[in-house]
């Protein structure tokens, strides 16, 4: 039985970090085709609706009746990663290569444990703070603010680092009820709430909401939508669920690995030096945080 756990636990990881490594890419391929405001709000309302079902169902099995106080701290966490974050990066892979934005974004993690140590019971310890100065160090090497590789910008890594920071605050916030709510409900409700304010406030400004959708661009938004904010999402917390919140860490310790190869396939961009070096030291930065955990546990 713990054997076939393993496997499955492997099974999610590979898949999400797979799926997740194919975000930027698909991201940079539809930014000319929709407006980012349009793009990010759609995505995200699909690929909530279709963890939606798995939701209730995950509600009713912890016999859980979302209150007034729920709804509010969902809404206020959905406009947060939506309508903050998810914007924040889609203009920084807007502005920046794919494989570099992924790497940044990837950081989140380590953001999100320095936050949880005000916001949550979890302390910021030594070792963590080691991680996360060994992290910073990889961030910065692959940045190269002082010598921006071709095709980024100091906008786009702006935005970029923004919404890695963003998303670590939005990380830490969501674990105050994630245990009563659970981690499938809190992600496809809030998602969906998020959506939908970002949805009004585009029609609001008189940028396309539906419009401009058309055979020749559906699929990769179907592909945004479904795969990479449903069934990403979903195989990340299958993974926690069968595993551990360590385990599932793993996701993102692979993606800056799996990332810049599937931008360099894709579109072309380049592996630079300084990008294999600041990704080796992401993933030090990262074993020595995944090791704490493993002891914590």
């Amino acid at each position: 039985m713990e054997r076939d756990n393993h496997i499955q636990v492997v099974i999610y990881i590979i898949l999400s970090a797979f799926i997740f490594s194919t975000m930027e890419v698909a991201l940079k391929l539809s930014g000319a085709q929709f407006d980012p405001l349009q793009l990010t709000a759609l995505r995200f309302f699909i690929g909530g609706l279709c963890l939606l079902p798995l939701a209730v169902s995950g509600l009713r099995q912890r016999s859980v009746t979302l209150t007034k106080s729920d709804f509010a701290y969902l809404i206020f966490l959905g406009v947060f990663c939506i309508c903050v974050s998810m914007m924040f990066f889609q203009f920084g892979v807007m502005n920046s290569n794919a494989s570099t934005a992924a790497v940044i974004f990837s950081c989140n993690p380590m953001f999100t444990m320095a936050f949880a140590h005000f916001l949550t019971e979890e302390k910021f310890t030594k070792r963590k703070g080691v991680a996360l100065a060994v992290s910073m160090v990889g961030l910065v090497i692959i940045a190269r603010p002082w010598d921006l590789a071709p095709g980024n910008t100091a906008k786009g890594l702006l935005f970029t680092v923004s919404a890695a920071l963003t998303f670590g605050l939005y990380s830490a916030i969501g674990k105050k009820r994630i245990g009563r709510i659970g981690g499938l409900p809190q992600t496809s409700i809030s998602f969906i709430f998020g959506s939908i304010v970002l949805l009004a406030a585009t029609g609001a400004m008189g940028r396309p909401v539906f419009s401009g959708i058309s055979m020749d661009n559906i699929l990769l938004l179907l592909y945004l939508g479904v795969v990479v904010t449903g069934l990403g999402y979903l195989f990340y917390f299958k993974a926690i669920e069968v595993g551990s919140a360590a385990k599932g860490s793993i996701v993102f310790f692979l993606k800056p690995m799996i990332s810049p190869i599937i931008a360099l396939v894709m579109l072309k961009e380049t592996i630079t030096l300084n990008t294999v070096i600041g990704v080796a030291i992401l993933l030090v930065g990262s074993c020595i945080n995944m090791t704490g955990q493993k002891k914590a546990a």
